[in-house]
C-alpha cells in the first residue's frame, strides 16, 4: 500500500535502483511530497534505537534508512 509522505527537511539518501551495481546518494528536498510504501524497521545507534524506513517508490527505486523524524504522513 502506497502512503502519501511529506519530508520535514533536507535528507540525502541512498537509493537503490533495480539494474544498477551502485547506490546513487540524492538530496531529498524539505516539502518534497511523493508515493511511497513504507517497511519499517529499527537500528541501533550510539543514542539508542532509532525508527527507521525503507521507502520503495512508485518508481521501484528504493530509498533505504530514512528515520521517521525527516518525514510525516499526509491525509488524504
Amino acid at each position: 500500500m502506497y502512503h502519501s509522505i511529506e519530508f520535514r527537511r533536507d535528507l540525502l539518501a541512498e537509493l537503490d535502483i533495480p539494474g544498477e551495481g551502485r547506490t546513487p546518494r540524492v538530496l531529498i528536498d524539505k516539502g518534497t511530497r511523493l508515493k511511497a510504501e513504507i517497511r519499517p524497521y529499527v537500528v541501533e545507534s550510539t543514542k539508542g534505537p532509532i525508527e527507521v524506513a525503507d521507502l520503495l517508490l512508485e518508481d521501484d527505486t528504493v530509498a533505504r534508512t530514512v528515520t521517521f523524524a525527516s518525514f510525516h504522513f499526509l491525509d488524504e
